[in-house]
């Protein structure tokens, strides 16, 4: 990509802040700008970069396209910097250079907790707690949790991950920090997990991660978008983002499908990632625009004014 939107005299400074001055790092994400997680409209628009932690790099038909992060980073401030995206869905080290990079003032930061179950590793489904965890989140000022609950009833890995679920969501209800459950029921194919997208299966996956925990009161749901939607947001009164998932071969169909999901009730948003910020085109501004208009509306998206600024940003020791 490298088109300039983050330059390379950023990307050093933040080299250096990352090898001299870690503390202000932390800083940097306890003293931003934050916000209410519902405002406005009361819908979300939430792009995902968690992907990279589990392993999952590709894209496409392009098996290492996250694996470069200065073009990560780069497709991610383009996308930040449009109107109508409310935050990011990203693991400690995403959002810590994120939040270097000034790119998260005024968003709603999404911290990915369980990354442990490795894209294709033959412990996939013993997915482990290996990033945020409630009380970091908290005291860091990370807005909103979120875990992966891949459901597999021919594997006994899922029942360490059930009970693991189970326990960070109690946490978070206690801490009263919104938590976001991604279920999915799946099985091994061929020596790899596959997701069932059915509407059956999506509704069983509701109905077990639903029940996780002593409390329901923070738990949102994060859900793929599937045949029959409206027999899905039937299976629960929990607030719901739609998971964008791989648009194919036909961007227009995913978003009219996304559309139409986007209109029953219960659904507060979107949470994409790969399908935007890796658009077939290349235009990653043009993807984001289209699907937070879909989110949100139709807004003003004037590439001026909104694009992410190369040379600014708290990255400098007076600023972090």
């Amino acid at each position: 990509m490298r088109d300039g939107v983050i330059n390379a005299e950023r990307f050093a400074q933040l080299r250096e802040l990352r090898a001299t001055r870690p503390d202000r790092i932390a800083a940097a994400l306890v003293g931003r700008a934050r916000r209410d997680l519902l405002r406005g409209d009361g819908r979300l628009f939430i792009v995902a970069a968690d992907h990279p932690a589990r392993g999952a790099l590709a894209v496409g038909c392009h098996r290492t396209a996250m694996a470069d992060r200065y073009d990560l980073l780069e497709r991610l401030a383009i996308a930040l910097s449009r109107p109508g995206v409310d935050g990011v869905l990203g693991t400690p080290d995403i959002v810590d250079d994120l939040v270097t990079l000034g790119l998260l003032e005024d968003k709603i930061v999404v911290g990915s907790m369980n990354r442990g179950g490795l894209h294709g590793a033959a412990f996939e489904m013993d997915d482990r707690f290996t990033g945020y965890d409630v009380e970091t989140m908290v005291d860091s000022g990370i807005d909103v949790a979120k875990t992966l609950l891949r459901v597999n009833l021919a594997d006994a890995g899922t029942a360490s991950t059930l009970q693991s679920t189970a326990a960070v969501v109690t946490q978070a209800a206690h801490a009263r920090l919104p938590i976001m459950l991604e279920p999915f029921i799946s099985r091994w194919v061929d020596g790899r997990i596959v997701n069932d997208l059915s509407t059956d299966a999506v509704i069983l996956s509701i109905a077990i991660a639903s029940g996780l925990g002593a409390s329901s009161a923070y738990t949102w749901m994060k859900l793929p978008v599937v045949d029959d939607m409206e027999r899905v947001m039937a299976a629960t009164t929990l607030p719901v983002l739609l998971l964008g998932g791989d648009a194919g071969d036909d961007l227009d169909d995913t978003f009219a499908a996304w559309e139409a999901a986007l209109a029953l009730p219960g659904v507060r948003g979107l949470t994409v990632g790969r399908t935007l910020l890796y658009p077939r085109d290349g235009d990653v501004a043009a993807a984001v625009d289209a699907a937070a208009a879909l989110v949100h509306g139709e807004m003003r998206t004037g590439t001026g004014e909104h694009r992410a600024d190369s040379q600014t940003g708290p990255i400098t020791k007076e600023r972090v």
